[in-house]
């Protein structure tokens, strides 16, 4: 029997958050050890922001509801629905949810997004 050429995914691993954001990683690390690529569904809380980073890795995001701050270098963006950015890797960035609803969203990080690769700040 030949092997099959796709992959579906119908149980993303849920990572495991203290900050009230769901993350759904499809494929990664965390899901089936992918390094090359991830890709996870996500949604951030009303309120919601994660430390500055500066990741070792492209990340690639896309607005699905909601909206998103980034904060990256010495720019303040938000994206709405529809928009989508890539910020390279290596480029000081913060993201949150500073608004009043929650923002659902894509991420791909290439390589694959890695809390070890992160490097947030304390």
């Amino acid at each position: 029997m030949a092997k099959k050429k796709y992959t579906i995914q119908n149980n993303p691993f849920i990572v495991p958050t203290t900050d009230g954001k769901i993350i759904k990683e499809h494929f990664g690390h965390a899901s089936n050890g992918d390094s090359n690529l991830s890709l996870a569904h996500m949604i951030a809380p009303a309120g919601w922001s994660e430390p500055f980073q500066t990741p070792e890795f492209d990340e690639f995001t896309f607005i699905i509801k909601g909206k998103k701050q980034f904060i990256i270098e010495d720019d303040v963006i938000v994206l709405e629905a529809g928009q989508s950015i890539k910020i390279e890797k290596n480029t000081r960035v913060q993201y949150s949810n500073p608004f009043t609803e929650p923002c659902e969203y894509l991420a791909i990080c290439t390589p694959a997004f890695s809390i070890d690769l992160a490097n947030r700040e304390a």
